[in-house]
């Protein structure tokens, strides 16, 4: 009977230089579903103040390794070190209390419920009855810290804009005072301004002290608020780039694995001449060295 050849760990580039040493380390994250290999020796690495945007196609394993951090899909093999320790992430609550939080694209909130309530749905303060004068000024505090748009803590959910709706997932997940803050996809159904909304919300996050790891598809997005961008392309690692520094067609060819591509040809060709101002031709029986009366 052969063995299963174990992955062997590799080594993440370091984080970007300035931002002290990695909050949360993974190194050599494997996982499979049956014969399919959705993670294969994946390493990563994330500071306290430092947005990671992780980027790829879809089947990349982003989702998978989102799910391995939130303690929803344990790594069959790999290590997960937070803080200076090696820790495993075994259930959701677990992720919580070592201070990993993950907004998930759907968000979880309960439209008939106003902002306070989806804010402390499950964990609400009571003494002998709910404490909903403190559990309000909190909500506010926090919400006027992400600078948020919301017009009232009272307001139900259903009446709040996509980009609100995000912002109070956000702020829900703050309240358990997390160091890392995992947002799958954040802006994927949003508008423009509301894009604008929830991208000057990851900035409040950056200025925390959070390490915020933003799974993304958008390449401007990506340049406009991370500082590290982390690309996947068939379950593996495939680059590290500098988010100032990298341009478009580096991470499409990094995505894709083709140099030659749309974003690349397009950067390549040469700009657009105007056309000369065309004259028209003299007329019919005109002497063409006369120049015409003024």
């Amino acid at each position: 009977m052969s063995s299963v050849p174990v992955p062997v760990p590799v080594p993440a580039p370091p984080p970007r230089p300035g931002r002290g040493g990695p909050l949360l380390s993974l190194r050599g994250i494997s996982k499979s579903f049956g014969a399919v290999a959705a993670l294969t020796d994946v390493s990563l690495d994330v500071a306290a103040g430092q947005v990671l945007a992780l980027v790829g196609d879809n089947g990349a394993g982003k989702s998978t390794l989102v799910k391995v951090l939130s303690g929803v899909h344990p790594p069959d093999f790999g290590t997960i070190v937070f803080g200076s320790r090696t820790v495993t992430v075994p259930s959701p609550a677990a992720a919580r209390q070592l201070g990993i939080a993950t907004v998930f694209q759907d968000l979880a909130l309960c439209e008939n419920l106003n902002v306070v309530e989806n804010l402390y749905l499950g964990r609400e303060l009571r003494g002998l009855r709910l404490d909903d004068v403190t559990m309000e000024v909190t909500s506010r505090a926090l919400l006027d810290e992400l600078s948020a748009t919301i017009p009232s803590v009272r307001l139900p959910v259903a009446a709040l804009s996509g980009g609100q709706r995000q912002t109070v997932a956000i702020a829900r997940s703050l309240l358990g005072d997390p160091k890392v803050i995992i947002l799958d996809e954040p802006t994927a159904a949003l508008g423009v301004a509301q894009t604008a909304e929830v991208l000057n919300l990851i900035e409040r996050l950056r200025e925390r002290g959070l390490g915020v790891i933003m799974v993304s598809h958008s390449m401007a997005e990506v340049k406009a608020v991370a500082d590290t961008v982390a690309v996947l392309r068939l379950g593996r690692n495939n680059g590290v780039f500098d988010a100032s520094d990298a341009t478009a067609s580096e991470l499409v060819a990094a995505i894709t694995g083709a140099t030659d591509n749309v974003v690349s040809r397009r950067a390549g060709r040469p700009a657009a001449v105007p056309p000369e101002t065309a004259v028209p031709p003299p007329p019919a029986g005109a002497d063409p060295d006369r120049s015409p009366r003024s």
